[in-house]
């Protein structure tokens, strides 16, 4: 073969669909640290043993400790990722090297069988119209469970990347509210001045009059540009409402309202806002403005499945499983084939105490299920609750499973606080009484001991009793 039938050979193999699928899925593989917590809270313990044995005389001993746990801790917190390739989410790492040594497999869930993801929001700052929000993301299916949390670049490449593959049904609003406006703070600066939004001090300055003053010439001059004006103040306060920025939010929300007041889809967005806005300033007229959002938004809208779903879902969520279940029957009405409404029923039926009404929902969503993982899950569920049904000993042994499990909870919390005032006691003692000091120290020693203990026995406990399923 000479060599210009050799670079034709690789012309076509490289743009053959194959190859181009092959290079655009190596090229897009993302990763991101795991979250740190767990070392940094087993090198406080091993740091508290080095405090102990330095107290009892063994300087050696302490000095190897401390030294080891904290040049090894950065090293394994460093080498700790979760990798996605565009079919598989894996953790790779000295840890997951142990642990696929001694299971004999690696910790992996490729994306076909991931079967829930679920967002934890947590605001851990608030400034004037704003808040900081770290958002958890867990992704579950087949007995593997991976978490990630926010931090900047690569946690948003990770949620695109993984998200933006996850079929809508597996999907709570959180979710797809991540995937859909997570973005770089640079761009969403540069959307904001180009909308002409102001920014967050502006607002605080600008008293109610001129804002509606400038919402009223808003409204005035209506061009034939209306609806697409719309959809980018939309995008742009869903973007801001991710980011923690709600005054701004608000305000991207209120003209976009101006241009497109009949939109359904936009109502139920604003009805999102609402319910972050009354969470993060603890109003609760702006609870009711936002359920009182949603009920518009289902009215309006009331034969689009997908967003009764959606309507049906932030009901709940906004403590209202009376409306909730409501809506939901009436998109089950629309589409008897929606995956996400049957779940949602058997969620409230659950918080209601009913049972059979549980499992009966859980096998509609496994009749119904788009795809294998969906329908595992629903059985599995299913089949669980009606062992609860049906077995009175299996019942009562996962009621004292829960119960330990709560109070294994509370164990954890007191001792954690026990834990730090004895350690303060310790350490001040130690220049003013030494009898002080070693209460102190036992007293420490023995909550953090407490500490370990719940610990642990909420990890055992957290796990299901077995039962075979159907």
């Amino acid at each position: 073969m000479n060599e210009s039938t050799q670079k034709q050979l690789l012309e076509v193999l490289r743009d053959a669909p194959g190859a181009r699928a092959t290079t655009s899925k190596r090229a897009s593989t993302s990763s991101i640290r795991v979250s740190p917590g767990g070392y940094f809270a087993f090198a406080a313990l091993l740091t508290f043993a080095a405090a102990i044995l330095l107290r009892t005389q063994n300087d050696f001993a302490a000095l190897g400790l401390v030294t080891g746990t904290w040049i090894l801790t950065p090293i394994l917190i460093a080498t700790d990722r979760l990798y996605f390739d565009g079919e598989t989410l894996f953790r790779a790492g000295l840890l997951p090297l142990l642990s696929r040594v001694i299971s004999g497999r690696r910790p992996a869930l490729p994306i076909a069988d991931v079967e829930t993801v679920e967002i934890a929001t947590v605001r851990t700052l608030r400034r004037g119209g704003s808040v900081r929000y770290r958002y958890s993301v867990e992704v579950s299916g087949r007995k593997e469970t991976f978490v990630f949390a926010s931090g900047g670049k690569k946690f948003r490449q990770m949620a695109h990347a993984l998200l933006g593959l996850i079929a809508d049904h597996k999907l709570d609003a959180r979710a797809a509210e991540l995937r859909d406006y997570l973005c770089d703070p640079k761009e969403l600066n540069e959307q904001l001045a180009a909308l002409e939004i102001p920014t967050d001090a502006v607002l605080a300055a600008m008293d109610n009059r001129a804002r509606t003053e400038k919402r009223a010439a808003i409204a005035a001059s209506p061009t034939g540009e209306d609806a697409e004006r719309a959809k980018a103040l939309a995008q742009a306060g869903n973007r801001l409402r991710v980011a923690g920025r709600l005054r701004e939010s608000g305000e991207a929300f209120r003209r976009a309202l101006h241009f497109a007041p009949r939109d359904y889809w936009l109502l139920y967005q604003y009805a999102r806002l609402l319910r972050s806005q009354a969470s993060a300033f603890g109003n609760a007229q702006l609870l009711a403005r936002a359920c009182a959002a949603l009920k518009l938004s289902s009215l309006r809208g009331s034969e689009d499945a997908k967003l009764l779903e959606r309507v049906g879902e932030s009901f709940f969520e906004f403590g209202q499983p009376a409306r909730a279940a409501k809506v939901l029957r009436r998109a089950l009405d629309l589409d008897r084939d929606s995956f996400r409404a049957s779940l949602s029923l058997a969620e409230i039926a659950l918080s209601e105490g009913k049972l059979a009404h549980v499992i009966h929902h859980y096998r509609d969503a496994e009749s119904v299920a788009p795809d294998t993982a969906g329908a595992r899950m629903a059985r599995r569920e299913a089949d669980y609750y009606a062992r609860l049904n049906d077995d009175d000993d299996y019942l009562s042994a996962e009621l004292r499973r829960m119960n330990w499990l709560e109070g294994a909870g509370r164990i954890q919390q007191f001792a954690a606080r026990v834990s730090f005032a004895a350690l303060f006691v310790a350490l001040a003692g130690s220049f003013l009484d030494q009898i002080v000091a070693a209460v102190g120290w036992a007293v420490a020693s023995s909550s953090i001991i407490g500490w370990s203990g719940s610990l642990l026995l909420r990890k055992i406990l957290t796990r299901r009793r077995g039962f075979e399923t159907s």
